[in-house]
């Protein structure tokens, strides 16, 4: 007779059978060692790059396994506090402090960027905050307007002024999607303009210190830290080199906040609760339009179960959440090399501790 039970319902019977029998074993590591650690093989060791995984299941991380290292050259190991860059799952926050923005009235989703801004070209007024949150303005791609010989690092003021240089969109707004950074450094700097406080401080005020992400910061280089800082490597063969900034890492907007396992236990958590926004807002975000995208979130069903979730890739960084809100689970993945994607390694593990 087939079980019913799934993974995570197994791991806990086996540790209270434990727990009742006396056995002071780590439970974790002998549920989690056959099935998790060979997914990450190639994160393994003192001499490569690591990772950091969570699964996380009714309130509670069920399994917590760091691999590798934050920092070779000064031989630091990952720990569960690592601060990895996120990347575009940076993007969940972005829309975040915008919906808290509309919340207190400071902003409407129908605003348009020649509302925000009234010196954006005439094209901007038929761009609105929510075309933004879901990929449906049609920006130009930042990346192809950045001068070949650019030296120094663009940031989310550049990528404004870049829009304010162009006359159109790639389509008429609202009519199809299409992903952009673009927009989420736009929203960034909406963000500034409305709030009076950068995109930094807005952050930290309104999200970060509210649920205690209390390690957790979008980088300014000379004006910020990253405590327990994962640096980025890329592994090409059998070399291995820090590859950790390029031109467009000090956007923000986009994808640029530094977060460990510890701290996303905590913003996973705050989502199921009125902490930051209200129910209402949540199911706002969590509802696509013209594609599967949301308000800086993915939106799907994976085997038969409700799921939000994004990936985030960037110069020796590789990330994903996967969250299932109706089943209390998420899947937390944090790398810092160029390769693999992991995406797919969340799904195994989705596999064997919610589908199984």
């Amino acid at each position: 007779m087939h079980s019913t039970l799934s993974c995570s319902q197994k791991y806990l019977i086996f540790t209270l059978a434990l727990l009742l029998s006396g056995c002071v074993t780590d439970t974790r590591d002998r549920f989690t060692t056959d099935r998790v650690d060979p997914l990450f093989r190639e994160y393994q060791g003192d001499d490569k790059p690591g990772a950091a995984v969570s699964i996380i299941h009714k309130g509670a991380p069920i399994v917590t396994k760091t691999y590798g290292m934050a920092n070779l050259e000064e031989n630091l190991p990952v720990k569960s506090e690592t601060n990895f860059r996120l990347a575009s799952v940076t993007k969940q926050f972005t829309a975040l402090c915008i919906m808290l923005l509309v919340e207190r009235d400071s902003l409407s989703y129908s605003s348009t960027l020649k509302d925000i801004f009234p010196e954006f070209p005439e094209y901007g007024s038929q761009i609105t905050v929510q075309h933004l949150l879901q990929h449906q303005s049609g920006l130009i791609a930042y990346e192809d307007l950045i001068a070949a010989d650019m030296k120094v690092q663009v940031h989310d003021s550049d990528v404004l002024q870049l829009m304010k240089n162009e006359t159109s969109t790639y389509f008429q707004p609202g009519t199809d999607y299409r992903y952009s950074n673009s927009g989420y450094a736009v929203l960034a700097m909406i963000i500034e303009k409305i709030s009076e406080k950068s995109f930094a401080e807005f952050l930290q005020e309104n999200v970060f210190a509210p649920i205690e992400m209390n390690n957790s910061v979008a980088f300014e280089n000379g004006k910020s830290t990253v405590l327990h800082r994962a640096y980025g490597y890329s592994v090409e063969a059998d070399s291995i080199y820090r590859n950790d900034q390029s031109i467009t890492s000090a956007v923000l907007g986009d994808g640029g906040i530094y977060s460990s396992l510890d701290d996303l236990f905590r913003w996973d958590q705050a989502l199921y609760t009125e902490l930051l926004v209200s129910k209402e807002s949540m199911q706002h975000a969590f509802t696509p339009a013209l594609s599967n995208y949301g308000f800086g979130w993915r939106i799907d069903n994976y085997k038969g179960h409700s799921r939000v979730h994004h990936t985030g890739s960037t110069r020796g960084f590789r990330i994903v959440i996967s969250r299932f809100p109706d089943d209390e689970f998420t899947v937390i993945i944090l790398t810092n090399r160029n390769g693999p994607a992991v995406s797919q390694i969340a799904d195994e593990l989705t596999d064997i501790f919610l589908i199984e």
